[in-house]
């Protein structure tokens, strides 16, 4: 292992303020980033203490802007933003609380862009093989089980599938 410098407490605080103040940061990778940083366990309570009550930290917060994120860029599904979110070990109150950030007509309307686009490039193959390959991609994203069949079935009967 290369050698590397025990960091003081001030330093280790500096260098997570910037990590935090640089985007949005959920207390697992902190505590993590403190981990690589070989701070011990009494040092990283204190400065995640330090992170909270200065607003660097904000586990809500972290989660909306992660919602919005994963959906408006990532086209996410819901599904795939709760388990990621739950990977991260954000409370379900703070999930919740995410998710409504998500405009329910912009969720059906992401929806259908993205089956639409997805079945216009699944070429050659039979419709059940277009089917299967559209709903797991679909699945894979995140999107509910009953929106992505309902939205195979729209697309067969508009024969865009």
């Amino acid at each position: 292992m290369p050698f590397s410098h025990a960091n003081t407490l001030s330093e280790a605080t500096k260098k997570i303020e910037r990590y935090c103040a640089y985007r949005e940061r959920c207390h697992k990778e902190v505590v993590s980033k403190l981990k690589e940083m070989h701070m011990i366990p009494e040092a990283i309570d204190q400065i995640v203490a330090h992170l909270i009550s200065e607003n660097y930290l904000n586990e809500e917060r972290f989660a909306k802007s992660f919602a919005r994120g994963k959906f408006i860029i990532k086209k996410w599904g819901r599904n795939r933003i709760i388990r990621e979110l739950k990977l991260r070990n954000i409370s379900r109150y703070n999930i919740q609380t995410a998710l409504q950030e998500i405009d329910e007509e912009d969720y059906q309307k992401t929806l259908d862009t993205l089956a639409k686009k997805r079945a216009g490039q699944l070429t050659g193959k039979s419709i059940q093989e277009k089917q299967k390959k559209l709903a797991d991609y679909l699945l894979y994203r995140g999107w509910e089980n009953q929106l992505v069949y309902d939205k195979i079935q729209t697309l067969l009967k508009e024969h865009h599938l």
